[in-house]
């Protein structure tokens, strides 16, 4: 059996039940992300899109064969969205880490009262969109999926601004999809949802504490603060 052909197949037994290889190594994927996030470093957007091709995978059990007997659509589109939000979270870092000369890929701070007034609408109207077509899709769970999906796409560009708000984000999806996913059998996203929650905790407080220490030294222009 060749890489690939173990990585679409292989499969493992974790608490009696078979799990995906590639359900795991898409999630060691974006937790590695996470941690590239966590010290600003651009290779984050690259490294998360592997793991977000990895996890479509997964939870669109009625394309791709998958052990798992629920089909979780919410959970499978972010990782559409993920993509294409990571796209523009690269492009991002990147211009802003060559006209930094190559320091950290962005300058944490908090979000504005404007901005998490417009995270706030998001949040209600994207969750409400989402919802009935999750559930016309049949999706397990879907106001949950609903939020998860919406929530961490707001997270993800909240990240790609460079906010300190979006690890709070985090844990709000965190907090609703551990037990969404244990209840559905994807064991290992379920454990990676928690070491992520964990993480967050640490990132948020990492962040803070830069965004603290820059705030003294460097205010964000008109034209960064709009861009």
């Amino acid at each position: 059996m060749g890489p690939l052909s173990w990585l679409l197949d292989a499969q493992v037994q974790v608490a009696g039940s078979p799990v995906l290889a590639r359900e795991i190594v898409g999630n060691a994927f974006g937790l590695f992300s996470a941690l590239l996030g966590l010290r600003r470093l651009v290779w984050a957007w690259p490294v998360g899109m592997i793991g977000n091709a990895l996890l479509l995978t997964v939870f669109l059990g009625g394309v791709f064969a998958t052990p798992q007997e629920h089909d979780l659509y919410g959970q499978a589109g972010r990782q559409v969205f993920f993509f294409a939000v990571s796209v523009y979270g690269w492009w991002r870092w990147q211009r802003n880490r060559r006209a930094d000369a190559g320091q950290a890929a962005v300058v944490p701070r908090w979000a504005t009262g404007r901005e998490r007034l417009m995270l706030l609408v998001v949040a209600v109207l994207g969750t409400a969109a989402a919802y009935p077509l999750l559930k016309a899709l049949g999706s397990w769970g879907p106001l949950p999926d609903a939020w998860i999906l919406t929530g961490s796409l707001l997270a993800t560009y909240g990240m790609a601004r460079g906010w300190v708000d979006f690890w709070l984000l985090w844990i709000a999806v965190d907090a609703v999809g551990v037990p969404l996913l244990l209840r559905g059998g994807f064991y290992p996203s379920a454990v990676m949802y928690l070491i992520y929650g964990a993480l967050c905790v640490w990132g948020f407080a990492a962040w803070w504490r830069t965004s603290r220490a820059t705030a003294t030294v460097r205010t964000p222009t008109y034209r960064e603060a709009v861009a």
